[in-house]
């Protein structure tokens, strides 16, 4: 199965996942169940919910229902687009190629989906046939990527207060370990923890998870200096217009080209102690430089 291939079926697999969890369209009330599911059907690409895949193949031949665990990082990640995306945040039209979701639903309805994501992903966790000490290491993984202390939403603060301060690589550092960091990293943990892993591998994976995850930061910043909006599928430029703490801003467009680079190529070097299982990590630590940048 080639790369192409492989993303392909996992994918589907992921979407049927959500679309065994995420409540109908005709489930009451259906207007959030509408906005829950036009977000996240919009054509994304399923980036973090696969890595949680691999990892977990990397560790065992047969992780069975690992795609109920990885499709939580779906819905933690697209509510914070959804967040994101808000006027009060980064005020943006559009996500996926799509209007964004406070745009076709309103601000209120915006702000009730992303919430409404955010406690399925747990509730997911919850139900899910999972070893009861594998369950509750997986919903304290992810509840302390999603927060404030070098997490998720930590970054998050970092990125708004930083906006029109000078560039500086300390808090450029600090927004995106965190921002976008923290739940690459957990993606990879929460595979491995899921396929039973041991404190050795949990360590190759999270230090795969970090180089992988810094990479993706710099690719993505670098693709909205150069692409425009139609490629992105998000607005091109935004970052610049609101004066952003970016790679890009701090290290010019070539020099973060060869920091990706460089981040590649300590992602593979972290999993020098798995075998071949471990390829699909390898090939998608690939694919994050290789994005036209």
């Amino acid at each position: 199965m080639t790369i192409a291939e492989y993303l392909g079926c996992q994918q589907l697999r992921i979407d049927a996942a959500l679309g065994r969890w995420v409540p109908s369209e005709s489930t009451p009330p259906k207007s959030i169940h509408k906005a829950m599911r036009y977000s996240l059907f919009a054509g994304g690409k399923r980036i973090r919910p696969i890595l949680c895949i691999a990892a977990a193949e990397a560790v065992s031949d047969s992780p069975d229902g690992i795609e109920s665990a990885a499709c939580t990082l779906e819905l933690i990640h697209t509510y914070s687009l959804i967040h994101d995306d808000l006027p009060a945040l980064d005020n943006d039209d559009l996500r996926r190629g799509l209007p964004t979701c406070h745009k076709v639903f309103g601000e209120a309805m915006a702000i009730l989906t992303g919430d409404a994501l955010l406690t399925l992903a747990f509730q997911v966790l919850a139900q899910m046939e999972c070893p009861p000490e594998r369950k509750t290491r997986l919903i304290t993984e992810l509840a302390v990527a999603t927060g404030t202390v070098d997490a998720m939403i930590g970054g998050q603060v970092n990125d708004l207060e930083g906006e029109g301060k000078d560039p500086d690589p300390a808090l450029l550092y600090d927004i995106h370990h965190a921002k976008t960091g923290a739940l690459l990293r957990a993606s990879l943990r929460m595979g491995g923890i899921y396929a039973g892993c041991d404190d050795e591998q949990l360590g190759w994976l999270s230090s795969f998870g970090e180089h992988a995850g810094l990479a993706f930061q710099i690719v993505d910043d670098v693709l909205d200096v150069v692409q425009p909006s139609e490629a992105l599928g998000k607005t091109a430029g935004k970052d610049a217009e609101q004066k952003k703490i970016t790679f890009p801003a701090v290290y010019g467009i070539e020099r973060s080209r060869q920091m990706a680079e460089e981040e590649r190529i300590a992602a593979h070097q972290a999993l020098r102690s798995f075998d071949e299982r471990a390829d699909r990590l390898r090939d998608l630590a690939d694919l994050i430089v290789q994005r036209k940048t």
